[in-house]
């Protein structure tokens, strides 16, 4: 393990914070508020930086072994920095605010704030500004932004992105990194525009805009967008959220060559007909039991329906007071989750295109079993380590969700609680059901339910098997297999 080096790359994340974090100091100045928590907690992260950085280290190829150990450690390494605002400005204690800073990077939007209406600017900012670092994946910003990593950041890049066998960053992966980057920057500024125009402030239009391109969910007040009244704003919000929750290397493709790249791709539309469908069942469901009208039962489930897909976490309505099949299409959508490749969390759409087909696969080889059998995908055949690769996450994703419930539940939570609120921080949903919905917090979870739930949204984030990988005794011995 080249620990030189790993230190050289957790050095100039600890600058990238650094940087960050100067953004919400100078919201912090221009509204007159107290500076010195955003201050300290720069300072404090360019000091770590500066301390990884102090021995010069010639650069070298990363290789697999040590990508993960920087994607995983990472990811740790910010949320801990990022922690520091919360509790140096005095409104979280220590694991509050460290479960905060671990929801907002990992898009979770997840939180202990009981109240967020009345919270400082730049504490507001820093939480959108959280979520949005965390949805462009900050490994890939850094990928993009320092030109030394550019050749061997492969393994980085391929380790943070969602197992994508249709479309390749690779091998240009500098460029498409950049490509891809840009286009999210350029859709979180559109949407300003469109939130601005549609009559929000800019403060808020900034922060939902945040929010809502790196499907985090943190919106600046406490119910939600359901605070803003307004059916135009949760329309520009469910487009947005739509379009977040596609491959951005569909996009990509998409600015290279033109729309035919999605309109051939699977992925991408039954990911829109889950979302039509579960719109067209939830608004017939609330027209049935008679909350809503047709026009407002189709306007509040299709929000809905896209928040809960892309795992935004969004509410336009208090979703737990809706009938229970309503409410059991929204937990299969967050389960669903949205495309490869995008902000959204889940076990993704093409990972259960792939697992269908292999089911109905083995129900033909069970009537045929001389019958020569093989699993396609966008007129590929699929080699089976794919489909044993995507057997085995699915196996892991429901095991570790099982786990992690059964010790929630050892904790005190309810059994509803539990389950729900696993899963929805594993999918990086955030709110839940129950006492963990859009009407409540986490901030009544006992201590080791939080470290449950925080590990819970990073596993999910970085990838299960990556994350496990690093449990073993080998990863951390001889190098001679890497």
């Amino acid at each position: 393990m080249n620990y030189g080096l790993i230190k050289f790359v957790l050095g100039h994340m600890c600058y990238g914070v650094a940087c960050a974090l100067g953004l919400p100091l100078a919201v912090a100045l221009y509204y007159g508020e107290e500076p010195w928590a955003m201050a300290l907690s720069c300072l404090c992260s360019w000091l770590l930086g500066r301390f990884l950085l102090r021995r010069k280290q010639t650069w070298q190829e990363v290789n697999l072994r040590e990508g993960m150990f920087i994607v995983v450690f990472g990811w740790l390494l910010i949320s801990f920095l990022g922690a520091l605002p919360y509790f140096l400005s005095g409104l979280l204690g220590p694991a509050d605010a460290v479960f905060e800073s671990i929801s907002g990077f990992t898009t979770t939007g997840a939180t202990v704030f009981k109240k967020i209406d009345g919270l400082p600017a730049s504490v507001l900012f820093w939480r959108s500004l959280t979520n949005w670092l965390g949805g462009i994946s900050i490994i890939c910003v850094f990928v993009a932004v320092l030109p030394q990593l550019a050749k061997s950041g492969a393994y980085l890049f391929n380790a943070e992105a969602e197992d994508s066998r249709e479309v390749r960053f690779l091998p240009r992966i500098r460029s498409t990194v950049t490509a891809v980057f840009y286009i999210y920057v350029m859709l979180t500024i559109i949407l300003v525009g469109c939130l601005m125009l549609a009559g929000l402030s800019k403060f808020d239009a900034v922060n939902y805009a945040l929010c809502t391109i790196s499907t985090g969910g943190f919106a600046p007040h406490t119910y939600s967008v359901g605070y803003l009244q307004s059916p135009g704003i949760e329309l520009v919000l469910a487009v947005f959220m739509i379009l977040a929750g596609g491959n951005f290397a569909i996009y990509y493709y998409v600015s290279l060559n033109d729309f035919s790249v999605i309109k051939h791709n699977i992925e991408f539309k039954v990911y829109l007909a889950a979302i039509g469908a579960a719109t067209l069942l939830i608004a017939a469901d609330l027209v049935r039991v008679g909350d809503f009208g047709p026009v407002d039962a189709l306007r509040h489930a299709f929000f809905q329906a896209a928040s809960f897909c892309t795992t935004t976490g969004f509410a336009s309505r208090n979703y737990d007071e809706w009938p229970a099949f309503s409410k059991m299409i929204l937990a299969a959508l967050f389960l669903l989750g949205g495309c490869s490749g995008s902000t959204a969390g889940g076990i993704k759409v093409n990972r259960l295109i792939v697992l269908v087909k292999s089911v109905a696969a083995e129900l033909r080889r069970t009537l045929h079993p001389r019958m020569l059998l093989s699993i396609t995908y966008q007129g590929k055949t699929l080699h089976n380590n794919t489909v044993i690769y995507i057997s085995r996450f699915f196996f892991i994703y429901i095991f570790i969700g099982a786990v992690f419930t059964l010790g929630l539940t050892a904790v005190g939570l309810s059994m509803e609680d539990a389950l729900f609120g696993v899963f929805a921080c594993l999918a990086s949903l955030g709110p839940a059901f129950g006492s963990l919905g859009v009407a409540a917090t986490y901030a009544q979870v006992p201590v080791f339910g939080k470290f449950l739930l925080a590990l819970a949204m990073l596993i999910g984030r970085v990838e299960l098997i990556m994350a496990l990988v690093l449990l073993r005794r080998e990863y951390w011995r001889g190098s001679r297999h890497w």
